[in-house]
């Protein structure tokens, strides 16, 4: 396997054998859970190398549609909507999770606009605006209900 297929395959998770992308999120959400634990300024830097990595690697293996066992882009939307996090708690990474696969699978608004994109930017795209809605929401609830995500 080359190194961007292997990249593309959200490290291996694209070819879980039922739902990739939700593997790929759950690699983004421990990722993200180990980083917002022991170096929480390197989400935002590793949400940004996740989907700089998938853009070149979608880009080298001729990716102009969005095949399930693409999953970098899961993992760059995951660790986007737990930006808003302070510290790992169960409940705002569950949070995270839901609210990111909710937007992913439906689809609302810009994310779907984005999802019928091609080339690279459009399989990123969906999930990177997903990530960033999830990201939105969360942060507007931890304002309305601080102490739920303490």
């Amino acid at each position: 396997m080359s190194p961007a297929r292997f990249i593309a395959s959200g490290f291996g998770t694209g070819y879980a054998p039922v739902a990739p992308g939700t593997f790929g999120s759950l690699l983004g959400i421990a990722f993200g859970a180990v980083l917002l634990h022991f170096w929480p300024i390197g989400l935002p830097l590793a949400a940004l190398v996740a989907t700089l990595l998938g853009l070149w690697a979608i880009g080298q293996i001729g990716g102009g549609d969005d095949p399930g066992w693409i999953t970098i882009d899961e993992i760059a939307g995951q660790l986007l909507a737990l930006l808003p996090l302070a510290t790992p708690t169960p409940l705002g990474l569950i949070a995270a999770f839901a609210l990111f696969r909710l937007l992913d699978i439906t689809k609302p608004g810009p994310i779907g606009w984005a999802d019928r994109q091609h080339g690279p930017a459009g399989v990123m795209g969906d999930d990177v605006i997903a990530g960033l809605i999830a990201a939105g929401i969360l942060w507007a609830a931890q304002q309305k209900y601080p102490m739920i995500f303490v």
